[in-house]
């Protein structure tokens, strides 16, 4: 495959394309793609996938977060994805399907690409070899909500809070995450209480630093120590299957 992960891969603006599928893409693939490509500012708690609506847009994230939710019977949340410069929202339209039951938001400010849901699909149409390759990212993300399950299942607070720290750094490519407690229970599904009490933990062995609105990873390998097999199988399904996550 042509892959451009080998040369800058530049919009018609000139700005260099960030989004690890986009330049794992063939160039002809690319190139479908490259006109309708809009860039977009991604905006704190901004919807970019409203659950149960009709998906009018697709986006590669570029910079930031964004989250996965689905709605429990009680009205609360549960986070079962996470995507970052490596993926994409909206992957209900790369199977046929114009909305889906889950909410997509930005949970850390950054930037995308948008295009719009109809012109993929029709790009889609056009070339089997895109649709495959972007149909492998749906593949890594598949694995990933069921890992997230696994790990909700069978580990404890901190290992699942380590896992979670790991997954945003490898997205925002640094050590200094922004993100609250009271996000971070959201998040987990758990209390408040039990969020703090776990930052505490971990940062009684030294490998992070909590401050208000922030925490900074300060010993990346002892955390993955912590996570204890909760992290790494999503990550490397996506290497296996598109290229380097990190």
């Amino acid at each position: 495959m042509d892959g451009l992960e080998t040369c800058p891969v530049l919009l018609h603006g000139g700005c260099t394309v960030q989004n690890r599928l986009l330049r794992s893409l063939a160039r002809s693939d690319f190139e479908l793609l490259e006109p309708h490509l809009t860039p977009m500012r991604l905006h704190l708690r901004q919807v970019l996938v409203a659950a149960g609506e009709p998906i009018r847009q697709v986006c590669f994230i570029e910079a930031g977060i964004v989250s996965v939710l689905a709605t429990l019977a009680d009205g609360s949340e549960l986070e079962v994805g996470l995507i970052g410069r490596e993926g994409m929202c909206g992957t209900a339209v790369l199977l046929g399907a114009d909305r889906t039951p889950h909410l997509s938001f930005v949970q850390v400010v950054g930037s995308a690409l948008s295009i719009e849901a109809d012109v993929l699909t029709q790009a889609l149409g056009r070339s089997p070899t895109l649709h495959m390759a972007l149909l492998r990212f749906v593949q890594a993300l598949a694995v990933q909500t069921a890992h997230t399950a696994v790990a909700n299942g069978n580990y404890n607070i901190q290992e699942r809070l380590a896992r979670w720290l790991l997954m945003c750094r490898d997205r925002l490519d640094t050590n200094e995450l922004p993100v609250t407690h009271e996000f971070l229970a959201m998040m987990l599904a758990v209390r408040r209480s039990g969020v703090t009490l776990a930052i505490q933990m971990l940062e009684g062995v030294g490998v992070v630093r909590a401050e208000r609105g922030r925490i900074t990873i300060v010993k990346r390998a002892k955390l993955e120590q912590i996570a204890d097999g909760s992290y790494g199988p999503p990550e490397a399904e996506y290497e296996r299957l598109i290229g380097p996550f990190r």
